[in-house]
């Protein structure tokens, strides 16, 4: 019972039954936990661990990237055979076996990061004495980031939108380590539970290096005059934007605050990261860069904040997953210029041109995760390999949201700034609010392909979900909702 990272999911919790499957989760570390905490090593290690975790296929590593919100988002089209199992996702039948399965499985990982979440938080209070420097304002922010924004994705997936119903019951909002059961919070408040989580996130990382003048972000390989992330002595304290770190909070805040409709708040906390300057529009020769060696598949310096996922070639198998010719996940040439709107300006779009490999002239691929192969190894590119949690382009496309209806040509200046550095010159038109809010999916479909985050965007404004040709999925909760595990249901009672 006292197994440190995560040996046991908290989420119902009637009682600790052995004969509850549902309720096991294999430990990552076999460190005591009266052990574990008694270090500033090992409340690093219980940190760190959170991180790997989520990283995982089940969560960030596949499903909520590439995998399962990217199918209900109607990005993929799927060969009848199947081999992924997602053609049931993708038509919404979420009796499926397969679907269940997944869906389960990103329940439990969620709610198993914001256990150990709390394990550290119920120690690090009483330990400060261990932590040296900044660490425990550092270590103790990063774990409320964590555990708020852990919980929002649940309720992005498990809950109605706050648009629909805040009144709605929602998804427990976890806040201790114990074996009693945690009760349903309600939408508005889960949104304000995370909130609070992240606004002191916030405050703690005041200090975090990334915000001091002499840390520029750059790819690791750079030299020392355009990249610091690697300067610092300890290790931990490099390569913040693998980590939920200062802008990267202020980057969650604003996509909750929008999400509860909240707009003051955040294009405030959206013009933090805008205004720092610190993340730069990416290069378009490293974009483009022929040389596989040194291209940017990513656009990794604008990456607020990002799951490390190294081995997700080996894990996923990644050339299988998006191959028509092995029954992949696949586009067709005329899908790819539907999103992209090659027939104006959007033919010169970076994205078009490198996120899409060809196969036979009309099926295309997904490469923006792809890596060099060298015999059975794959080596890097000029990144680390990372799965996007929050970008840049977000940030705008936020701040336009929260500008329209004040000042509609600001906000659509934010949207053309991201299409600027993408090489799309014309300008983005709407006479209203509504024409606005289409052209704005537009460009998260666009920008976000294979991120997971255009389902995020369709439920938070109630809208259709558009297929690549134009085919109009009626929104509906029945789709928005992702229906709670079968087992928290029965065993939390709800």
């Amino acid at each position: 019972m006292k197994k440190a990272i995560l040996y046991i999911l908290l989420l119902s919790q009637t009682t600790l039954l052995s004969c509850s499957k549902w309720l096991d989760v294999q430990p990552e570390s076999d460190i005591d936990r009266d052990i574990l905490f008694t270090t500033e090593e090992g409340f690093k290690e219980a940190l760190l661990g959170i991180y790997t975790r989520n990283a995982k296929t089940d969560l960030y590593g596949k499903e909520l990237t590439i995998g399962t919100t990217e199918v209900l988002a109607q990005n993929y089209k799927i060969k009848p055979f199947d081999r992924p199992k997602y053609l049931a996702t993708k038509n919404y039948r979420y009796d499926d076996a397969d679907f269940m399965q997944r869906k389960d499985a990103i329940w439990l990982g969620l709610y198993s990061g914001i256990v150990n979440a709390n394990l550290i938080l119920a120690e690090i209070d009483q330990k400060q004495n261990l932590f040296t420097a900044g660490n425990y304002a550092l270590i103790k922010g990063e774990t409320l980031a964590l555990r708020g924004y852990l919980h929002f994705d649940a309720l992005r997936l498990f809950a109605p939108a706050y648009l629909v119903n805040p009144e709605a019951a929602a998804i427990p909002y976890v806040t201790s380590y114990s074996n009693k059961t945690t009760a349903m919070s309600k939408v508005k408040d889960v949104l304000d539970s995370v909130i609070a989580d992240l606004e002191q996130a916030k405050e703690l990382l005041t200090d975090d290096p990334i915000r001091k003048s002499s840390y520029i972000i750059g790819y690791p390989s750079a030299d020392t005059l355009t990249n610091t992330e690697l300067h610092d002595k300890s290790l931990f304290l490099q390569n913040r934007r693998h980590r939920l770190n200062f802008y990267a909070v202020c980057g969650a805040l604003a996509r909750v605050y929008l999400y509860k409709g909240d707009k003051t708040n955040a294009l405030a906390n959206a013009k933090i990261v805008i205004d720092a300057k610190k993340f730069p529009w990416t290069n378009k020769t490293d974009f483009l860069q022929p040389d596989a060696d040194k291209k940017d598949r990513i656009l990794y310096k604008e990456l607020l904040f990002g799951w490390y996922i190294p081995s997700l070639n080996n894990e996923i198998n990644i050339s299988t997953f998006s191959d028509p010719a092995v029954d992949g996940i696949y586009l067709s040439d005329d899908d790819v210029k539907s999103i992209y709107e090659t027939g104006g300006a959007g033919g010169s779009d970076m994205r078009f041109t490198q996120w899409f490999s060809g196969l036979n002239g009309t099926e295309k691929t997904i490469q923006k995760y792809r890596r060099n192969p060298v015999g059975d190894t794959f080596i890097a590119n000029k990144h680390y390999l990372m799965a996007p949690a929050l970008r840049l382009s977000e940030v705008y496309y936020i701040a336009a949201e929260c500008t329209y209806e004040a000042d509609p040509d600001a906000a659509l200046a934010y949207l053309d700034e991201v299409r600027l550095h993408r090489e799309i010159g014309d300008k983005v038109k709407a006479a209203n609010l509504s024409e606005f809010q289409t052209e704005l999916l537009k460009e998260y479909r666009k920008e976000t392909y294979a991120e997971g985050q255009l389902f995020y965007a369709y439920k938070r404004l109630n809208k259709p979900i558009i297929g690549f040709q134009g085919e109009i999925i009626p929104a509906s909760q029945r789709i928005f909702v992702l229906p709670l595990p079968d087992d928290e249901i029965i065993y939390g009672e709800r």
